[in-house]
Formats: C-alpha cells, sequence, structure tokens
C-alpha cells in the first residue's frame, strides 16, 4: 500500500494540528483539518466506548472528504470509580460541564477512597486510504490526588499524578507531560505504523 500524500485530522484544536503536521511532514504527508472546512459540524460522540468514538469520527470525516482520516478520544478512568468517568470525563458533570465542575465531581465521588489509581487512556483510529480501520491506544498510569495541584494543562490535570512523579500533570512543564502523554504515546504508534506500513 502507497503512503498517503495527505491525512486529515477530525479535530479544530491548533496544537493538536500543529503538532501532527510536523510530525507528517517529516514522512512527506500533508495534514488537513476541520479548520480547512468552515461548514464542518461537530459530530456527536455517542458511542460507548472510546474505540467507538474515535473510529466514528474518522469514517465520518472518510466518507465527507474521501481522505484518509485521523480521530482520537481520551478519557481518564479511575479503578475506585470502576473505569469511571471513562468515555464520558468531557461531560463527567453534565453536557456543558467545565474542567472545574468535572473535577470537582471526580474529587467529591473519590473521597475517603483508599484506592486512588487511575490512568489516561486516548485511542487514536485511522482510516486508510482504502477504508480499512486501523487502532491505536496510549496508556498514563498514576492515581488521583485528594485536591489540586498546579496552573498548567487543562481538564483533570491538577488532580492526576503519573505514576514516578510526585507532582501532578498541571505541575510538570509541557515537555516533560508530552514525553510520559497517552496521547503523545498513542500518536507516536500512529507515526511507526506510517513509517513502517507505508
Amino acid at each position: 500500500m502507497t503512503k498517503p500524500n495527505i491525512i486529515f485530522l477530525a479535530s479544530g484544536n491548533l496544537h493538536k494540528i500543529e503538532e501532527l503536521g510536523q510530525m507528517l511532514t517529516e514522512l512527506g504527508v500533508k495534514l488537513k483539518s476541520t479548520l480547512d472546512y468552515p461548514d464542518a459540524e461537530e459530530v456527536e460522540e455517542d458511542r460507548p466506548d472510546l474505540e467507538g468514538n474515535a473510529l466514528k469520527k474518522a469514517r465520518h470525516w472518510y466518507d465527507k472528504t474521501g481522505l484518509p482520516s485521523l480521530s482520537d478520544d481520551t478519557g481518564l478512568e479511575v479503578e475506585a470509580l470502576d473505569g469511571a468517568p471513562g468515555v464520558y470525563s468531557a461531560r463527567y458533570a453534565g453536557e456543558s460541564a467545565s474542567y472545574e465542575e468535572n473535577t470537582q465531581k471526580l474529587l467529591k465521588e473519590m473521597k475517603g477512597a483508599s484506592d486512588r489509581t487511575a490512568r489516561f487512556r486516548t485511542v487514536v483510529a485511522f482510516i486508510d486510504q482504502n477504508g480499512n480501520e486501523h487502532i491505536f491506544e496510549g496508556l498514563c498510569e498514576g492515581e488521583i490526588l485528594p485536591e489540586k495541584r498546579g496552573e498548567k494543562g487543562f481538564g483533570y490535570d491538577p488532580v492526576f499524578q503519573p505514576e514516578g512523579y510526585d507532582k501532578s500533570f498541571a505541575e510538570l512543564t509541557g515537555d516533560e507531560k508530552n514525553k510520559i502523554s497517552h496521547r503523545g504515546k498513542a500518536t507516536d504508534k500512529f507515526i511507526e505504523f506510517l513509517k513502517k506500513d507505508f
């Protein structure tokens, strides 16, 4: 199978687009995104798991653009909460909940929990030029802190302490976080796949 010249990323997040764009440029692949489609509609994430949501978004854009398409979905999975918030991480405290509201709900539910083990999980779905599906997963193990620490990052970063560190994600520098991040690991697997299989 030949390497695609263009890959579509199902995201309007500038940081994500620049980061992946840089990696793909080194492979001679151009990146397009929802920013190239001003009338781009949101794809509803209504699947029961991260894989389902990532595949749904990638498939939607593959059908719409005819380009090989890439999408991801991320969740925080907490052992004491049977894997919650998981697929509902972005809307844990309600459909239009803020990062702060989601974090406060999590802290409240974890009050007094002895097992604070948790992991961030990112699933990257890629639909190649022949319409075949490929899944790449990245994990970052850690634990939930009893209170928020740090000002950097977003979402649950202030209450998540990665394994082997004595700082929360929100206390790490961008470079430190990227080295161990779940999204970084999943993206690296995708880049390796492109290098190897194309």
